[in-house]
């Protein structure tokens, strides 16, 4: 039988949970010379995009700009604000605020993980009944995530917040907003977080390469005394003048180019409406990934579905073969879906459905792996396409 040619020529889809799509005005507004580093446009740029970092977050807190990616922000996060022989309580619901602790313990900060229910998002209650049970106050921080792009669960943040103000306890309440800034609400102050973490290359439409910290009052109480800092992450430092101190040598000078595009984008649909785009889309997705389910192996990871996230939907396989499933469709169809993550390689795959994103292109990629499962023989049910198009439809309705 001769064998049939790819059909992959064309732009890919990049269906993966983060680096997302970059819009082609934000690589344009990379493509310029190099500038001046100490005064002038650039100095404007990072004093306006501070200002500008404070709404994505909701948060009067002070933001800070890092040349990393998220991990780097969980450092600045740990090292500005703790102690050696401190202890962290990391609300576990995945893979992301685990290593989030795993980075605390090689800092020198004694870590405890409270665990989740499999495929759950993290509980209230048993955070509560934890922090009750610290009467001497040990705990001197919480790490938990929004979303876990491994698992694809969503934590609800506001009620966490109420189970550490019912317990009483005074530890500082950080939260890693990486997978869903920009996808999903979030409201810092309003939520009582001390620390938020993030990063640019998903929601927030930018390559990778930025992250970012905020601090609230409390959380800049604990600066003052905090034994970790190191010169690199110190907030102290870059608070300071001259333009440089705000990265500790040398600007990222393109990224932050990036990155004014893509909050100018963002500040123009409205974070609202891009709230509401990432919740429309993502009921698209599941809709199809409940059809699919149907007939066949595949299903949801998070089994309760006000638990699952609105930028990235994770869907277990069963036994089928996943990997040969995934390389099928980026070698032959373009396009790129999520590998699984810790507990779920090899028996998953990912949907990230982030950032720039609209309804043809997310069709597009529900087509392609539909595609992609028939041809490599993989059970699944029918009317998955026709779901995800009535859930777009209904938006409007």
């Amino acid at each position: 039988m001769r064998r049939a040619v790819s059909l992959a020529q064309g732009r890919e889809f990049l269906s993966i949970p983060g680096p997302s799509v970059i819009p082609d005005a934000v690589l344009q507004a990379m493509h310029r010379p190099a500038v001046s580093i100490y005064e002038g446009e650039l100095e404007e740029i990072t004093h306006g995009l501070l200002r500008d970092l404070k709404p994505v977050a909701r948060t009067d807190g002070l933001p800070f700009i890092y040349i990393a990616n998220g991990h780097g922000a969980w450092e600045a996060a740990l090292t500005n604000t703790l102690s050696r022989g401190d202890r962290a309580l990391v609300l576990e619901s995945g893979r992301f605020a685990v290593g989030w602790g795993e980075m605390a313990a090689t800092l020198g900060v004694e870590v405890e993980v409270l665990r989740a229910e499999p495929r759950r998002a993290v509980d209230p209650d048993a955070v509560e009944a934890r922090l009750r049970a610290d009467r001497d106050h040990a705990i001197r921080a919480i790490l938990v995530v929004q979303v876990d792009t491994a698992s694809s669960v969503v934590n609800d943040i506001a009620a966490i917040r109420a189970a550490i103000d019912a317990a009483g306890h005074p530890a500082l309440f950080m939260v890693d907003v990486i997978a869903s800034q920009g996808c999903m609400a979030y409201e810092m102050d309003a939520w009582g977080v001390d620390v938020t973490v993030g990063g640019a290359q998903k929601g927030l439409m930018t390559p990778p390469g930025l992250a970012f910290t905020w601090a609230g009052e409390k959380a800049m109480a604990a600066h003052a005394r905090a034994d970790l800092r190191t010169q690199y992450w110190d907030w102290s430092l870059r608070l300071e003048d001259p333009h440089y101190r705000k990265y500790c040598g040398t600007p990222p000078v393109h990224l932050l180019y990036a990155l004014r595009a893509a909050l100018d984008m963002l500040a123009a649909e409205g974070l609202e409406a891009a709230w509401a785009r990432h919740a429309t889309l993502a009921r698209a997705v599941r809709a199809a990934v409940a059809a699919w389910g149907a007939d066949g192996p595949l299903s949801f990871n998070i089994v309760e579905p006000a638990e699952r996230a609105d930028s990235v939907t994770t869907v277990l396989a069963g036994d089928a073969d996943v990997e040969r499933f995934r390389r099928f469709c980026h070698q032959n169809l373009g396009l790129v879906l999520g590998v699984g993550l810790g507990d779920f390689e090899r028996r998953s795959f990912r949907i990230g459905h982030m950032g720039w994103l609209n309804p043809p292109m997310l069709l597009g990629t529900l087509g392609a792996a539909e595609a992609g499962l028939r041809a490599c023989g993989i059970p699944h049910g029918e009317g998955a396409l026709a779901a995800a198009a009535a859930v777009i439809a209904d938006h409007f309705g």
